[in-house]
């Protein structure tokens, strides 16, 4: 790997249902947008149909304070690990990043479920930095994801 490449991992623990989670990433990603509403404002399907490898979905959403688009292709979806990996293929992303994949996965052995995502990428060049915000960014949504749907199974 060049010191262009890298590859940064997160884990973050959620206390709703991993296997509702994963389902989301998977099947429903467009109803995320509902659910963090600041931060992502749509999902739409460009090719194929939700949840299979190969798909093309294009997102809207803000980061580093910019309204921003990215087109990714779903790469693999792994039900047994419950995990998926998105290729970026178009959109802001690229602009400092030759390339771009994510990938969630859902761990839910016990009672805490963890939720590690992992973005590898490769800069455009040397004074780009790493993608922290962006890190950052999906972890954000992944607290997003998991308030609402706490909110949903025990309301206020």
């Amino acid at each position: 790997m060049s010191n262009l490449s890298g590859k940064l991992v997160s884990q973050i623990e959620i206390k709703s249902d991993g296997d509702v989670f994963h389902e989301i990433f998977r099947y429903r990603p467009n109803h995320i947008s509902t659910m963090s509403s600041d931060k992502i404002h749509g999902c739409d399907l460009h090719e194929g149909e939700w949840g299979t490898v190969g798909s093309v979905i294009c997102w809207t959403f803000t980061h580093d304070g910019k309204k921003k688009i990215a087109k990714e292709r779903i790469e693999a979806i792994d039900e047994e690990h419950k995990s998926v990996k998105y290729k970026v293929i178009g959109g802001d992303l690229l602009e400092h990043y030759k390339s771009v994949s994510l990938s969630v996965h859902v761990d839910t052995r016990g009672i805490n479920n963890l939720v590690t995502w992992t973005i590898e990428f490769e800069k455009q060049n040397e004074s780009i930095p790493e993608p922290h915000t962006l890190m950052k960014f999906v972890l954000d949504v992944t607290k997003d994801i998991e308030t609402h749907h706490l909110d949903q199974v025990m309301p206020n």
